[in-house]
């Protein structure tokens, strides 16, 4: 029996840990219907909650239409468990190593949605045995129909075993509830953002004991403080308000 999603600031999420969901990965057939996973942090679901877009409803979807959903954030799990709620924490930067090392099989082909030509030539070095495939959408892609399905097209022709969707929230979340419309593509589809970056190197995660404190943001802040301080420093504290709200409301 599959356990009941866990509910927690309008998203279900799964209750699988990490040894659970590779598990559920290895086991499903690489030629099933495309589904993919999500992986909302704090700043997803602060812009969740506060994107007045036209295509607001279609990210909330997009997120909701996800067949998978795990929290990636050690924060968003400290003000759930606040409330009585238990999230798992599965890192999408975890993860992303773990499927490369652990699941994927010689010949296996792999497919990538974003990523610069230096980062797959870095990833392909490190995985030869794997036939990985990239293709680069343009800037702007969430308003972009045409690139949109530019992607799409490719991941269905790719006919891959993981799809790397690598291009930040909420392109890839879109990007993915457009494949899944589409009804002819395969495979599992990771919305993974930067954590190839991690993977080859060209980014360092923080350490170890940095992350059990739940201060992995204020080291990445100070190693990109002009692209980060926005989100970690206005935007990211919104979390506390919206996680109140929440429990004053009881949903």
């Amino acid at each position: 029996m599959t356990a009941a999603p866990i509910p927690f600031l309008g998203l279900d999420f799964d209750p699988l840990d990490t040894a659970a969901l590779l598990a559920t990965f290895d086991a499903r057939d690489p030629a099933a219907p495309f589904a993919y996973w999500v992986t909302p942090n704090v700043d997803h679901v602060v812009r969740l909650h506060e994107e007045r877009a036209a295509d607001a409803d279609a990210i909330w979807a997009a997120y909701r239409a996800a067949r998978w959903c795990s929290c990636d954030s050690r924060i968003l799990a400290v003000l759930a468990r606040r409330q009585g709620v238990q999230l798992p924490v599965v890192p999408g930067s975890d993860m992303t190593p773990l499927i490369l090392d652990r699941l994927c099989r010689p010949g296996d082909r792999i497919a990538v949605v974003g990523g610069s030509d230096p980062t797959l030539a870095a990833l392909r070095a490190l995985y030869p045995a794997l036939d990985i495939v990239q293709h680069e959408p343009p800037m702007g892609m969430r308003r972009n129909a045409a690139a949109i399905e530019a992607a799409a097209n490719f991941v269905a022709a790719a006919r891959a075993r993981f799809i790397f969707l690598a291009v930040g929230s909420p392109q890839q979340e879109l990007l993915a509830a457009r494949i899944v419309a589409r009804g002819d593509a395969t495979g599992i589809g990771l919305c993974i953002g930067a954590s190839i970056a991690f993977v080859v190197g060209e980014s360092r995660r923080a350490p170890r004991l940095v992350q059990r404190l739940h201060m992995e943001w204020a080291f990445r802040l100070l190693a990109d403080p002009r692209r980060l301080w926005r989100r970690y420093l206005i935007t990211g504290p919104r979390i506390f308000r919206l996680a109140r709200e929440h429990r004053q409301r009881g949903d």
